[in-house]
């Protein structure tokens, strides 16, 4: 399945963010702590360029908390500060000021030097759809400053906020590219909400990121569902299909003469996924060789 999703306004939030860069001190790039490579724009590094960034592991309260860790070491070797948050919760928010600070430091100890009381922190705000910009923005804000939605593509233009006298933020609507040359990175979108359920085929979505679970949380799916025989591979869409349908059996998702539905199995595999219900999980991981020793994130 190829995905394609690209509206008119991402255009033009691309062509704004361009515009008003000079202006920016700092990057805040929002991700989805569950899909960290996944829900990365990859035009993102084009348009920010060598400005600071400060990549945020958002939902990190749905994440497996090692693999955050990972994630996080991962980008620190990239050069990019890196803070796993929870932004719904505010968990790990009140760290983002000072880390903004210390990423410009130089500026403002220059603006020091010459007895210049240094301005609030410019930071840009960029993701993708529904990875939680507008919460984070009401978070840091501290008041309902930013439309919220739990489905992508709410926020349709940009605007600047403060975050009391530290910070300036400016949203964008969130920017998907047009076409997603890896189909796994847009079935993991996929899975966890971040495109229009519209434009998908949820069943094979849910064979896709069951693929994924068997191998890497199958005791979760087996206590879950109650999938006694799930083996530890699903080497294709039929065997994933054949857990999908085992699993709408198990939860009554059945049509005329006893088949399952299997749109509505896979409603439920992706909701129980979205929602937390199948506990902590990070369906990707940075390259072992990519990988450094860091603590886990306590949220």
């Amino acid at each position: 399945m190829t995905i394609q999703w690209f509206p008119g306004h991402m255009t033009r939030a691309k062509r704004q963010i361009e515009e008003k860069l000079k202006l920016i001190d700092v990057v805040f790039e929002l991700i989805d702590s569950r899909i960290p490579q996944s829900s990365r724009n990859p035009m993102v590094d084009a348009i920010v360029g060598s400005k600071p960034r400060l990549v945020l592991l958002n939902k990190a309260d749905l994440a497996d908390p090692g693999r955050t860790a990972e994630w996080m070491a991962w980008f620190r070797s990239l050069g990019h500060e890196a803070l796993a948050i929870d932004a719904s919760s505010g968990a790990g928010c009140k760290e983002i000021p000072g880390k903004a600070r210390e990423l410009v430091r130089a500026r403002i100890e220059r603006q020091l030097a010459k007895g210049m009381k240094p301005r609030a922190v410019r930071a840009l705000i960029v993701g993708i759809p529904n990875v939680g910009k507008s919460t984070l923005i009401n978070r840091l804000a501290g008041r309902s400053a930013a439309a919220t939605g739990d489905r992508p593509g709410v926020t349709k233009g940009q605007q600047w906020i403060r975050s009391g006298s530290e910070l300036e933020l400016l949203d964008t609507p969130g920017i998907l590219w047009p076409k997603f040359e890896d189909p796994k990175a847009g079935n993991l979108l996929a899975a966890i909400g971040s495109i229009k359920e519209e434009v998908l085929q949820v069943d094979e979505v849910a064979c896709f990121a069951l693929q994924i679970l068997a191998a890497d949380y199958g005791h979760v799916l087996r206590k879950r569902y109650g999938l006694t025989e799930l083996p530890d591979r699903l080497p294709d869409i039929r065997s994933a299909a054949e857990v999908l349908e085992a699993i709408g059996r198990r939860r009554g998702c059945l049509a005329g003469g006893g088949h399952v539905d299997y749109e509505k199995a896979a409603g439920v595999l992706l909701r129980d996924l979205r929602s937390g219900k199948l506990g902590r999980l990070t369906l990707e991981r940075p390259a072992p060789a990519e990988v450094h020793a860091a603590a886990p994130n306590e949220l």
